[in-house]
């Protein structure tokens, strides 16, 4: 870990931190926290992903749309409007829209054949993302003159590392940069991440070996063809499934970093009280073998 101590990050003129754990558990909310205290530069992965690594497909899905309705066909064709994404840290939905949820196409889903290709190329470009953490760093000292930095991750993360693997070349490359910060919750905190997502199904990026086993067992359960699948029902039934599937594999990665509770990251109201956080995760954390 690039701080050791407690007194190694307090003393540290760079402070640098990467926040990982399920979507819905503070990361957000630390990273904006942070970052409006004016001395932290937001390195958002979905944000990079979204503008660097999919903003073309992103773009290229909405005109496809577009080009079905001939009022706007007419108007794309002779340049007459544009098409783009509007992207912003407080507004991540175009990636999300464009990722998508499988099943009947009626329904809004995508066939799975097209959701595991989108779902690939949303792998990749995380992964190029999380690579890209050292570059943003240099760029936001360079540049900007931040002293601080934090990588705000998805939740997918746990799914492209292995944090078994001491030569994992992605948590290797981070935590050569960044002090790795899972924010974990207990069994309280996803029984409600449980209900809130099933009131607002979101699309999500599974494990291609957690997806392939989920959606056949899903037909299988239900006695389903794919165009039976209402797409909200099967990410909520799936749902549950990959928070026990992504927990061994967070727990995994906690030996490269330090572990905070979500209760404990909702009690901080400023940069000073996340400073006395990490400080006290570092005190309880024995520094991992080299």
């Amino acid at each position: 870990m690039i701080y050791s101590s407690a007194r190694d990050w307090r003393d540290a003129p760079h402070k640098r931190v990467l926040f990982y754990g399920m979507s819905g558990l503070g990361k957000t909310h630390l990273s904006n926290m942070l970052r409006d205290a004016g001395a932290w530069f937001h390195y958002s992965i979905d944000y990079r992903i979204g503008t660097r690594y999919m903003g073309e497909l992103i773009v290229d899905n909405a005109k496809a749309h577009a080009m079905r309705v001939p009022f706007l066909r007419d108007l794309l064709m002779t340049d007459s409007i544009y098409i783009g994404s509007n992207i912003t840290f407080d507004n991540l939905s175009p990636v999300s829209t464009y990722l998508g949820k499988p099943g009947d196409p009626a329904r809004g889903g995508l066939p799975f054949a097209e959701f595991r290709i989108r779902q690939e190329q949303f792998r990749r470009a995380e992964i190029a993302a999380l690579m890209d953490t050292g570059h943003f760093i240099a760029r936001a000292q360079a540049l900007y003159g931040y002293p601080h930095f934090i990588c705000d991750t998805g939740g997918s993360i746990c799914e492209w590392v292995d944090g078994d693997d001491a030569g994992d070349p992605v948590l290797t490359e981070l935590s050569r940069h960044c002090l790795l910060v899972r924010i974990k919750g207990d069994d309280a905190h996803r029984q409600e991440l449980i209900r809130r997502f099933d009131r607002a199904p979101k699309p999500m990026c599974y494990q291609p070996e957690f997806l392939d086993a989920a959606w056949q067992e899903y037909l299988r359960e239900n006695n389903f063809v794919e165009g039976d699948v209402d797409p909200d029902e099967f990410v909520r039934w799936t749902y549950a499934r990959a928070l026990a599937h992504r927990e061994p594999r967070y727990a995994a990665m906690e030996k490269w970093g330090v572990t905070v509770t979500a209760d404990e990251v909702a009690a901080c109201k400023d940069a000073g009280t996340f400073d006395e956080l990490i400080a006290m995760a570092l005190a309880r954390t024995p520094c991992a073998p080299t």
